[in-house]
């Protein structure tokens, strides 16, 4: 899609447009297939965005985009051609039914081949899992954000995509890899569970609700029963405290994230924890050994359950394996809260015992959630009993024979896990510890008893002596350790529980992950896991220290080193994304609740986050994916990010700039009047705007300026394309935005043909791609906004397009104009003599020249270039007008000159002398002449006068721009008086203002620059003419429309006479002597 910029126009044809036709743009390319109910369902959901259930992007509707898929398809099919034989694309391509066409192939070879090429995809797909999640967390956003996704129904979508891909990335490949990328394997699939786990401790802590059991006033007046019990007065009580429904959740949290464990292995392996043979909790091996009346000290006498703890002694070796197997499975389903599988799986095992000690109260649970009081029902059993022995009372025995239990087998060397079991009912943590082996478990024993302990303190005050206990307890803590050891031998029995555990719980949440960090107790894979990410980002969620979670983020993925470029994305791309998302959902979650600090420093290092986001998707090429959280981001930052990737993407093929431009259409409004948020044409206006600045690292004292301003036009013109896409008909008045889009283009367009025009007089056969690129880009479409003008409300937009078609003619004559200078060059530098049919087309490319130019020159009625709406009302207060211009002084040579202070201050008294004295004090003008502060061979020019009537008030009679383009044309053609010989101002930025007495810019002054235009451009075009009817005149004698030129720059209506400076009129008068001389010698010779 590039042109070639040092391209020769030697087989440049005038009326072939096929060159402009490569960015023109086309309507919307519809589909010959009927959507699917799938997709038109789909399509109304998202409204043209990405769609809720994946990645989706809208169909291309420019016949650019289209022509280069065909393109790409078909350089793919002929690489496939090349490089595969037809047998061995059938084998690769139709699977089954090529083998057996293939079947005199080795079949050694065809295994190891496919098993190769299935290797080759495996590999490719596990890469692809993880890019995959990029535009499916994308679309599972932007489907919340349209309205389709709940904010915590999104968590648990995170958390479901993640579990779905690390079980992928972990099981989902047949083939086995090598050990290193099976160990990467594993952390990748690792972390992706740890992220999951980040989620669900999310929805539990903001997504599920703040009380759950006041969600529901009438479930409380049907469960809760009076008179009240122990439970309902726990579930109260933890519903009301905020530590202790913390505690709650990161228990649900951690219990769940453990059975989905189990469910997975379950899934995986087809077996799972529990699965034993009915009554294999029996200790068959020991029954035998004591029905033969063997005896063994160590080994129990009797097999009733006490038996072990009583006797001091233990089953056989085989029965006590048995057991402690059947305690670690039973210790695992209390541990994932499984507290039912665990009593059924003690049951069926032949031990109703155990069940029916880790569930009193006729397996009533006792878990002070609202969810355990749903389950419960109506049940009466506990208020049966607490209405005999008083509240709490059997809830403390059962709790102190718990704590009696697991103390007296971890003090005889028991099971560990029958230990835990036990101790997990009481709240004895330094018997739980010991199996806790990772940090999910510890941290759950850890919340779990100290939750439970909180309830024992409020189920306490209920007792007649409970408070008092805790008094007591509370006054001899404070004392030595002596003085609390004493307390605890002395702490026996149910009344005073939970005094017994108390010094073993946290009390605070600090010293809860202070224990987990440092604790003598727990095991060294737990301090290990506080150091894991995810470990910290799940602990500062538990704090609800968002501050410190974002900067704990930004730590981790921002620049490395003093680099404070935003544009740079570092550190883990999983975790970049994760923040990003965490940012946007905090944002959502957390609305309605954060101050005025938290909410700076949510938005601001939030900001960094999504922005960091969306500069590495742009580095991964999903262009298409920047809008989404782009439109996240503060107003300033999203113009900054998008102006940044269109800089960078300017050369990109279509498709590339088609998706950025989608991306910010769709999820940015056109305008928008908060600025807190960001919009598509406060982006453009800054990119067009950057486009025309200054650029550092052009012009050199060696390079020739007219090469270095065609390279630069192009540049100025591909800003433009960003403006001639179609718009998705899904955006919201879309017919209205395609048509401010159209208009903007050609405004700016206008803008840039004036600029080029001025830097393309050099008389060289090369083409001014700037302005070809330009007129390629806005033909098509502003011929159908021609056909609608009648319809547009804006009564500019007749003046526009009039003004691009004056551009379009004079671009045309001045193309035809260089195949002409083109032919010529080639010809004179021929060394034999030019044949018959060389001449002829020498003589057809000039009359093909002639023809339209001095047409374009005769136009009477709609003069090229002139406007009849130029100026402002004379009604207005004291104006000035200005000129801006940014040049490069060009030697006659075509090199470019250094300016220095004496250069600048010579040349800023020359643009005075071309205007009289009397004239400069009655305009007040004023000249300043410096050097560029962004490129040193470069220097801004800025002229300031008054406005009067005829030159900035009411309409220009003249059309010649004024007293301004007056002093800036003869610098431009290089007649400024006291200033050096030859040396012109080759301009590489040009704009005319209205300003106030103070100077401030009021609006664009654009009847300067186009009668700036019209000084340079006709004049020149007349001598381009001159040039073409000398060299007719040699081939084929006088020419019936000299004279019609010469009436055009003598006539006083058209003015073109006072548009010429004295050098070019001498060169005209110069033309016309040797066209004279040439008729006369003609005319001898046929008089001869």
């Amino acid at each position: 899609m590039e042109v070639d910029g040092n391209a020769s126009p030697s087989d440049f044809d005038p009326d072939d447009v096929t060159m402009r036709e490569l960015f023109r743009r086309y309507g919307k390319r519809h589909s010959g297939a009927s959507p699917s109910p799938e997709q038109s369902s789909a399509s109304k959901s998202r409204q043209g965005r990405l769609l809720y259930d994946g990645p989706r992007i809208h169909k291309l509707t420019n016949a650019a985009l289209v022509l280069e898929d065909i393109k790409q398809e078909a350089v793919n099919f002929e690489s496939d051609y090349s490089e595969k034989s037809p047998a061995k694309r059938r084998f690769f391509g139709d699977g089954d039914s090529a083998l057996e066409a293939d079947a005199d192939l080795d079949s050694g070879h065809k295994v190891r081949s496919y098993s190769l090429k299935v290797s080759q995809q495996e590999e490719d797909s596990s890469s692809d899992v993880g890019e995959s999640m990029f535009s499916v967390f994308a679309s599972l956003l932007d489907s919340s954000l349209q309205g389709v996704i709940p904010i915590p129904y999104l968590i648990l979508r995170f958390e479901e995509h993640c579990r779905s891909v690390s079980a992928t990335m972990r099981y989902g490949f047949s083939l086995k890899h090598r050990a290193v990328e099976d160990k990467l394997m594993r952390q990748k699939a690792q972390l992706l569970v740890d992220e999951a786990a980040t989620w669900s401790l999310l929805w539990y802590l903001y997504g599920k609700g703040k009380k759950p059991l006041a969600r529901n006033e009438e479930m409380r007046k049907d469960l809760f029963v009076s008179p009240t019990t122990s439970h309902i007065e726990a579930c109260q009580f933890v519903s009301n405290e905020h530590v202790a429904q913390l505690c709650l959740r990161v228990v649900q949290w951690l219990e769940e994230l453990a059975s989905k464990a189990l469910d997975m292995e379950s899934k995986i392996r087809g077996s799972h924890v529990g699965t034993y043979l009915p009554y294999s909790g029996i200790w068959n091996q020991t029954q035998r050994f004591l029905k033969k009346g063997a005896s063994d000290a160590n080994t129990i006498h009797h097999l009733d359950f006490d038996a072990p703890t009583r006797q001091n002694a233990r089953q056989l070796p085989e029965d006590k394996k048995q057991d402690d197997s059947l305690l670690e499975d039973v210790w695992t389903l209390v541990r994932a809260g499984k507290i039912q599988e665990a009593c059924d799986l003690c049951r069926s095992a032949g031990q109703p015992w155990r069940a029916a000690s880790l569930c009193p109260f006729g397996g009533l649970n006792l878990f002070p959630s609202g969810d355990a009081l749903l389950k419960n029902g109506k049940n009466r059993v506990l208020q049966a009993i607490e209405l005999e022995s008083g509240i709490g009372h059997q809830w403390q025995l059962w709790k102190w024979a718990s704590y009696c239990a697991s103390e007296r087998i971890s003090e005889q060397d028991g099971c560990k896990y029958e230990a835990a079991l036990y101790a997990a009912n009481c709240s004895n943590l330094k018997r739980i510890l010991p199996t806790c082996t990772d940090w999910e478990s510890a941290c759950w024993a850890m919340a779990k008893s100290w939750l439970d302990v909180l309830v024992d303190i409020d189920i306490a005050r209920l007792q007649p002596e409970g408070m008092t206990h805790l008094k007591s307890y509370e006054d001899d803590s404070n004392g030595s350790p002596d003085q609390m050891e004493a307390t605890s031998v002395r702490s026996v029995g149910s009344h005073r529980w939970p005094v017994q555990v108390l010094k073993q719980q946290p009390r605070s949440l600090s010293s809860l992950f202070q224990k987990l960090h440092s604790g003598d107790a727990v095991h060294e894979a737990v301090i290990r896991g506080c150091k894991e990410q995810h470990r910290q980002i799940e602990m500062k969620l538990m704090e609800g220290n968002i501050p410190q979670l974002l900067d704990l983020i930004w730590l981790w993925i921002a620049p490395s080193g003093d680099d404070p470029s935003m544009f740079r994305p570092h550190g883990d791309p999983q975790m970049i994304r994760f923040g990003a998302h965490l940012v946007i959902v905090l944002r959502y979650l957390l609305a309605d609740e954060v101050k005025d600090a938290f909410k700076e420093k949510l938005m601001t290092v939030g900001d960094f986050i999504l922005h960091m986001y969306a500069m590495f998707l742009f580095s991964k090429h999903h262009e298409e994916l920047v809008g989404i959280y782009a439109s996240q981001l503060a107003g300033h930052r999203c113009v900054d990010l998008f102006v940044h990737m269109m800089e960078l993407r300017l050369s990109s093929s279509i498709h590339v700039k088609y998706k950025i431009f989608l991306s910010a259409i769709e999820y940015l409004p056109y305008t928008s009047s908060d600025d807190s948020r960001g919009s598509f044409e406060e982006i453009i206006e800054r990119v067009l705007s950057r486009s025309r600045e200054i650029i550092s690292d052009r012009h050199d004292d060696s390079s020739e300026v007219a090469e270095q301003h065609r390279q630069e036009s192009l540049r100025k013109a591909m800003a433009v394309q960003w403006l001639c896409f179609t718009p998705p008909t899904t955006i919201r008045d879309v017919e209205d935005t395609g048509v401010k889009l159209l208009v903007r283009a050609l405004m700016h367009s206008n803008v840039l043909f004036r600029e080029f025009a001025l830097i393309s007089m050099w008389r060289v056969p090369a083409m001014p791609i700037g302005a070809h690129k330009l007129l390629g880009y806005l033909a098509e479409p502003l011929n159908q906004l021609s056909e609608n003008l009648d319809t547009q409300e804006d009564p500019d937009i007749p003046e526009h397009v009039k003004e691009f078609n004056d551009w379009n003619e004079y671009y045309s004559c001045d193309s035809k104009y260089r195949h002409w200078l083109e032919i010529e060059v080639k010809n004179a530098e021929a060394s034999l003599e030019l044949s018959s049919e060389e001449r002829d087309v020498a003589s057809a490319a000039a009359r093909d020249m002639l023809v339209p130019s001095i047409s374009m020159l005769s136009r009477k009625n709609d003069p090229w270039l002139v406007n009849v709406d130029d100026g402002l009302s004379e009604e207005q207060e004291t104006l000035f007008i200005e000129l801006h211009a940014a040049a490069v002084l060009c030697l006659p040579s075509g090199e470019s000159l250094c300016p220095d202070p004496s250069v600048c201050a010579s040349l800023m008294s020359a643009l005075y002398s071309s205007v009289s004295e009397e004239e400069v004090l009655k305009r007040q003008l004023t000249i300043d002449v410096r050097i560029s502060s962004a490129n040193k061979y470069c220097i801004e020019v800025v002229l300031r006068c008054t406005a009067l009537i005829g030159d900035g008030l009411g309409p220009t009679a003249l059309n010649d721009g004024g007293i301004l383009a007056g002093v800036m044309a003869a610098g431009f053609k290089g007649e400024l008086d006291h200033f050096q010989s030859g040396v012109t101002l080759e301009i590489s930025r040009l704009d005319a203002w209205y300003s106030s007495e103070d100077g401030s810019l009021q609006g664009p002054a654009p009847y300067i620059i186009r009668g700036l235009c019209h000084r340079c451009c006709i004049p020149e075009l007349i001598l381009r003419c001159m040039e073409v009817l000398v060299s007719l005149v040699k081939s084929e004698g006088p020419q019936e429309s000299h004279n019609g030129l010469i009436d055009l720059v003598t006539s006083p209506e058209t003015g073109f006479f006072k548009l010429f400076s004295q050098h070019q009129l001498q060169e005209f008068l110069l033309f016309e002597r040797e066209y004279s001389i040439y008729s006369m010698e003609l005319q001898e010779g046929t008089v001869f």
